[in-house]
């Protein structure tokens, strides 16, 4: 089996966030970071060097692949912030109606501002990710 990349580490937070060049994107981060690290209870750490997690927790699929990933997580990417929260959430599809302007992938959701959307909706999608992936993971 090959190791994971996408570890926890080390790595400040803070330095990593004020490499972010584009001013409002970094105020954007540092304050979703606030916002999740509220939310969940988990203090921010970076996970590889582009991803802040929150919160973590061990996987073991049928494979036999086996890794530990955050709870939840973002990474400020060129064209937007990517959220990784759990792909099955509870009311998923009935949140994002009501999230605001964002895209979708299979489990990364991507916002350009925090303007752009509704940060209620935002915790209760984080509140309900944590639950469903604590489910699957106890």
């Amino acid at each position: 089996m090959t190791q994971n990349k996408t570890t926890e580490n080390d790595l400040s937070v803070t330095d990593f966030l004020n490499t972010v060049t584009d001013e409002t994107k970094r105020k954007d981060c540092f304050n979703l970071s606030n916002i999740i690290a509220e939310t969940t209870g988990f203090k921010a750490k970076m996970w590889g060097t582009a991803i802040i997690g929150f919160g973590s927790y061990h996987y073991k699929y049928e494979s036999g692949r086996a890794g530990d990933a955050p709870l939840v997580g973002f990474s400020p990417r060129k064209y937007a912030i990517a959220l990784y929260l759990s792909s099955g959430f509870e009311k998923r599809d009935e949140l994002l109606a009501k999230f605001g302007k964002h895209k979708t992938a299979k489990a990364c959701i991507y916002v350009k501002h925090l303007s752009d959307i509704d940060v209620e909706i935002l915790k209760e999608m984080v509140t309900n990710s944590v639950a469903r992936i604590k489910s699957l993971y106890p």
